[in-house]
């Protein structure tokens, strides 16, 4: 009987701490074949920041900077910090090189958290390969510092020889830029709010209207009345009251809701690399196409005449030249009324066209008013 007192009070005292905190509410969610909403947005407030600083690369195999002002007088500098007072015109500054450092720093790094750092010469230096960063310290666009960056620079390839007249190098990828993983240490945390009166905004990541509408109302079908649309970028969802003190458990919430954004009709054109890329929904009225080509090939050639033996006279150069005109036969092929991007390139692959032909025919498409999409020249 004993125990049994002492086990229902405890029992009670149990059931009401449960009562007064709560339970952390819980949906499941289905999946609909779309993409989550956390993949097509970012919350604001939630947002990186970027940090710079000037610092100096030391332990370089005279690979540094020539003697630059600025180089030699940093030099110095660290120098007095550590107590030793150097002019700066005796300083040698072939083992160092001046750099610029550049971070980002994500919502919610809180002090001690790791972050990668890139480190890039802004002085002659041919190399940063074995270098070492000093510490520098990182500063935002307020002038506050926020993190400080140290550590041994991986440049991911390297330079090799001696260069200059009678010799060769070697070099792989970039060596005057590098890495350093986890180089800097978060020291001043820069504060992020994502709830502003009791409501969270959703920013889209490429901004539209039907997309927005779309998500808008697959927030409502799980939270009803809860969320609207602002504009083609903007979606603000209310906090319901069950959610207050939960706001991350919502927000998780909310970016597992999936959502089948909208595509722009859009042909994107690289002719640097002879790239052509095309979404699904690209149509094209009735069109005729007709495609040939012209190929003018003229060629140089050096002989030599030579007089025969006794007859006197000269040998010379004479040129000749060759000229040699292809053109291939003409082909007109009719596209359909609004066929989909497949047909469309079943149509000039029937026509034996380049992908070069290609990007000069979706131009005059364009410009003849029959390519119902928008055209995007790199």
């Amino acid at each position: 009987m004993k125990t049994l007192r002492i086990i229902l009070p405890l029992l009670s005292l149990v059931l009401c701490a449960r009562a007064q905190v709560g339970e952390v509410p819980s949906l499941t969610l289905t999946s609909t074949g779309g993409s989550r909403i956390k993949d097509l947005t970012m919350v604001e407030g939630a947002r990186d920041n970027q940090l710079t600083a000037y610092g100096l690369v030391t332990g370089l195999a005279n690979s540094g900077d020539s003697k630059i002002t600025q180089t030699l007088q940093s030099i110095a500098n660290v120098l007095q910090k550590q107590g030793v007072n150097v002019p700066s015109d005796t300083i040698k500054s072939g083992n160092v090189a001046a750099v610029m450092i550049t971070a980002d720093i994500g919502p919610f790094a809180r002090p001690g958290t790791r972050l990668d750092v890139t480190v890039a010469s802004i002085g002659d230096a041919k190399s940063l390969q074995g270098g070492v960063l000093l510490q520098t310290p990182l500063i935002g666009a307020d002038g506050t510092v926020y993190a400080v960056a140290q550590g041994a620079v991986a440049i991911g390839g390297f330079l090799g020889g001696t260069g200059g007249p009678g010799g060769a190098t070697v070099q792989k990828n970039h060596p005057t830029v590098g890495m350093i993983s986890n180089g800097a240490l978060v020291e001043r945390e820069i504060p992020a709010k994502v709830v502003q009166n009791g409501a969270i905004s959703l920013l889209l990541r490429e901004p539209d209207f039907t997309t927005a509408a779309r998500m808008a109302e697959a927030v409502n079908q799980l939270f009803p009345g809860s969320s609207v649309a602002r504009d083609a970028a903007t979606i603000n969802v209310l906090v319901p009251k069950e959610y207050l003190p939960y706001e991350v458990n919502f927000i998780a919430t909310v970016g597992a809701i999936e959502v089948a954004p909208d595509r722009v009709a859009r042909v994107v054109i690289n002719e640097r690399t002879g790239t052509i890329i095309a979404t699904a929904n690209v149509r094209v009225a009735t069109t005729a196409i007709s495609h040939g080509s012209l190929t003018i090939s003229i060629a140089s050639n050096l002989n030599v005449s030579q007089p025969n033996a006794l007859a006197g006279g000269n040998t010379v150069v004479t040129p000749s030249t060759t000229t040699d005109v292809r053109e291939q036969k003409g082909g007109f092929k009719v596209v359909e009324d609004a066929p989909s991007i497949e047909r469309v390139a079943a149509a000039l692959n029937a026509l034996g066209v380049s992908t070069r032909d290609m990007m000069a025919i979706f131009q005059s498409m364009k410009r003849a008013g029959a390519l119902q999409a928008e055209l995007v020249l790199n």
